[in-house]
C-alpha cells in the first residue's frame, strides 16, 4: 500500500498530512489527559495587583452590597495609583442605565473585550467584567487560555478604573452602548452578577479563550435572565463584532442607524481630551447620547 502511495504524490501528500494531523491529535489529547486536565482552579495565589482581592456581594433585599471594588486611577498600565474600597451598597430599584462597553484592543477587529456598566440615579457607576485572573509575572495570550492557564476573574470596579484603564491607561479604541432590557430584567441582571460574583469566590472556574471568555460570560448570564434572548452565532466568540450582532437583536439602543450609532458610541477620543472637569462617568455622558 504504501510503495503504491509513493507511485501517487496526491495520494502519498494526502497520506502525510492525515498521517501528521493524526499524530498531533493524539499528542495533544496526550497532553491534555496528563498535563492539562488534572489542574485546578485556586483561590489563593500570588495574584496580581489588579486582580489581589475577589469581590463578595450581600444581598439585602433590593440593595447589594459589594465588598473589594477595584477603583484604580491609571495614568498608564505601568503607573498607577491603586486602591481597593471596602464596600459599596447600591440599590436595585434605582439603576438607572446599563451600558454595554466593547473595547477594541487589537488590531485584529474580532479580539475584543466587553464588560456592562450599570448607572445608578446617585451617579454612582459600578463595571463588571469578566476578565482572567493571574499571578505576579503572568502575561495574557489567547493560546494560553484555552489550555487552563488562567481562573475566570468576576472584576467589579468602579467606572472611572475599569473603563479608565482602556481609554486612558491602555489608549485602546472604546465604543459604550446604552442597552435595552425588558421591564424588570436589569434588576434580575445585577443580582445574576451579584449571585456569579458569589459563586466563583467559592468555587472558581477555568477562563477559556472560546467558550468562557467575557463576551460568553455576559451571553450566558443574559440568557439566564431572559432564555433564548441572545442566539449562538460566531460574534460570540469574536467580540469585536458584537456590536452590529446586538443593534439587530435590538440589546442596544438606536442613535440614528448602525453607523451613526457606532460613531456616536465612541468614547476613548473624548475621555483622552478631558479636562478633569467633574467626574469621569460625568464627562463620558455629556457626549453620549
Amino acid at each position: 500500500m504504501i510503495e503504491q502511495l509513493f507511485d501517487d504524490p496526491i495520494q502519498f501528500i494526502i497520506y502525510a498530512v492525515a498521517s501528521i494531523v493524526a499524530i498531533v491529535i493524539l499528542w495533544l489529547s496526550f497532553i491534555w489527559v496528563t498535563k492539562i486536565r488534572p489542574r485546578k482552579p485556586k483561590i489563593e495565589a500570588d495574584w496580581r495587583s489588579d486582580c489581589e482581592f475577589h469581590g463578595e456581594a450581600i444581598i439585602d433585599g433590593t440593595k447589594i452590597t459589594f465588598k473589594n471594588v477595584r477603583d484604580f486611577f491609571w495614568r498608564t498600565t505601568k503607573d498607577f495609583d491603586a486602591n481597593w474600597v471596602d464596600e459599596i451598597t447600591v440599590d436595585s430599584e434605582e439603576i438607572k442605565d446599563i451600558w454595554f462597553v466593547v473595547d477594541q484592543f487589537h488590531s485584529i477587529k474580532g479580539l475584543a473585550h466587553t464588560l456592562v456598566t450599570f448607572e445608578f440615579n446617585d451617579g454612582v457607576c459600578l463595571s463588571f467584567s469578566f476578565e482572567t485572573r493571574r499571578v505576579v509575572g503572568q502575561r495574557y495570550h489567547p493560546w494560553d487560555g484555552l489550555w487552563r492557564a488562567y481562573e475566570l476573574y468576576l472584576l467589579v470596579g468602579l467606572e472611572s478604573d475599569v473603563m479608565g484603564l482602556r481609554t486612558n491607561g491602555r489608549k485602546n479604541i472604546d465604543y459604550m452602548f446604552r442597552a435595552i432590557t425588558p421591564p424588570g430584567k436589569d434588576k434580575k441582571m445585577l443580582f445574576g452578577l451579584a449571585q456569579k460574583l458569589n459563586t466563583l469566590g467559592k468555587k472558581p472556574e477555568f477562563y477559556n479563550s472560546l467558550f468562557t471568555t467575557c463576551n460568553t460570560s455576559i451571553v450566558s448570564l443574559v440568557n439566564k435572565v431572559t432564555p433564548g434572548r441572545i442566539p449562538f452565532t460566531w460574534r460570540n466568540l469574536l467580540p469585536g463584532y458584537t456590536p452590529r450582532a446586538a443593534y439587530k437583536l435590538g440589546l442596544i439602543e438606536d442613535w440614528g442607524g448602525f453607523d451613526q450609532t457606532i460613531e456616536a458610541s465612541r468614547i476613548d477620543l473624548v475621555a483622552q481630551k478631558w479636562d478633569g472637569e467633574g467626574t469621569y462617568s460625568e464627562m463620558l455622558r455629556k457626549h453620549l447620547p
